[in-house]
């Protein structure tokens, strides 16, 4: 009998941060990455740098990425896993991205000689991308072709001229991805074949058992993962279907359809989706976690997780 092969979930945070988030395996994450770059920004070296950032005040919410890389030129990679709809996915992507920015200020610092200490900062700031790989399918537009599964934006005026060309955002909507093995055409494809399909692959196609790739499916092998490891991705696979669950039934139907652009369009019902609004409500107004937890009446790990995921920006 041939033996089945077991993959882990890239979308879950313990698949997620095991195939890019180890320093033995950044290469993974660089090539990703150079995949969805232009050919003069490609990566050659990264630096994990921490993934909780803290605001410019008190009353600043903290962020936490999933990711959070510096290229050798000083470019920042914040890059997430979005495993459910949000319905602030914009507004929190945009201000994800004010930390890696105003990171750059110079700090003022004490000197001998006046005239350095009064520098003033040219602000002169290094490329900040945002990687977002999603997990559903984030906007319906009759006008863009139904096969389009990345989405690159960036600031630009009424002329559509390039404004400011060190502000990236690239969403990938994977469900939109449909290319079978023989239909992969480039490494691009390649990467989002295997991104999607990985948990259900049950051994190492043969396209991909020599070469740059075959390194993915020895780190995602479930046999290679020690007990610890194994006993944290079931944890992780749980609340990932926990949460896919929560929020796949609160957007089902269109019911969140005028949200998802930030607008709220006529009372939105539904038992599952008012638990999600009174945690990020409650969340936002600083109620502590065990009173969010008693007046969702869900497990903590899945409040935890509906906050991190839908967590909406300080206004």
């Amino acid at each position: 009998m041939k033996k089945i092969t077991q993959f882990i979930n890239p979308f879950t945070d313990f698949g997620f941060k095991k195939l890019f988030g180890e320093e033995e395996n950044k290469d993974l994450l660089i090539d990703f990455l150079n995949t969805l770059l232009p050919e003069s920004q490609q990566i050659v070296t990264l630096t994990y740098q921490p993934t909780e950032q803290n605001g410019l005040t008190a009353f600043d919410r903290k962020a936490i990425y999933d990711l959070y890389c510096e290229g050798a030129g000083g470019s920042k990679f914040i890059v997430e896993m979005q495993k459910a709809k949000q319905t602030y996915f914009k507004d929190r992507a945009v201000y994800y991205t004010t930390f890696p920015i105003q990171a750059q200020a110079k700090k003022g610092k004490k000197s001998k000689n006046p005239e350095e200490e009064n520098e003033e900062w040219d602000y002169k700031l290094a490329p900040t991308y945002m990687v977002s790989v999603l997990d559903f399918t984030f906007e319906d537009d009759p006008t863009i072709p139904e096969d389009t599964v990345i989405y690159f934006v960036n600031l630009k005026d009424q002329f559509n001229r390039p404004f400011f060309d060190k502000l990236l955002y690239i969403n990938l909507e994977m469900p939109r991805f449909l290319k079978t093995i023989p239909q992969l055409l480039t490494l691009q494809d390649d990467w989002l074949y295997i991104l999607k399909n990985l948990p259900e692959m049950e051994d190492v196609p043969e396209r991909f058992r020599q070469g740059r790739l075959a390194k993915i499916f020895k780190v995602a092998d479930m046999a290679n993962l020690t007990r610890e490891e194994r006993q944290a991705y079931e944890q992780s696979v749980k609340q990932y279907r926990d949460l896919k669950n929560v929020t796949d039934t609160a957007f089902r139907d269109g019911e969140l359809k005028g949200k998802l652009e930030g607008k709220i369009e006529g009372k939105i019902e539904g038992k599952i989706e008012g638990k999600i609004e009174s945690i990020l409500n409650g969340h936002e107004a600083g109620l502590p976690l065990e009173m969010l937890v008693k007046i969702s009446k869900l497990p903590e790990q899945q409040v935890l997780e509906i906050i991190r995921q839908g967590s909406k920006p300080t206004k």
